[in-house]
């Protein structure tokens, strides 16, 4: 199987593999040579993946759409980080989804005022 992954700006992966193992909605699932063809929608997580040559090896995947066909198995993501090491990259994703959530609690903040003061103004048009 080719394995691709890519983000908005790059392809960060593109190399033969033996196996893949991602987090859909559905649960974890691994996806082999002579698997069926599916489409899974990726949870923010890690996606582990068998080299050709029989290394393992993962990287972090934000949100994204994973795509088997015949033997192409084609990630695309929001955001991807390779790391040296599964520590490394359980760290790097903690961070960024810390970072993400804050940004989501200002956002819903900032949403939940401007709700509030339209709905005044309404009320003070009657």
């Amino acid at each position: 199987m080719r394995l691709t992954v890519q983000t908005p700006v790059e392809t960060l992966l593109d190399t033969p593999v033996q196996s893949v193992l991602a987090e859909g909605l559905e649960g974890t699932f691994c996806l082999r040579p002579r698997h069926i063809d599916c489409v899974a929608a990726l949870l923010p997580g890690l996606l582990f993946y068998t080299a050709a040559e029989g290394s393992d090896h993962c990287l972090a995947v934000d949100r994204g759409v994973l795509v088997k066909k015949g033997d192409q198995v084609a990630v695309s993501v929001r955001n991807a980080i390779t790391g040296v090491n599964l520590e490394e990259l359980m760290e790097v994703v903690e961070n960024r989804f810390q970072a993400v959530d804050e940004q989501q609690r200002v956002v819903r903040s900032a949403m939940a005022r401007l709700e509030t003061d339209f709905l005044r103004r309404f009320m003070e048009l009657k």
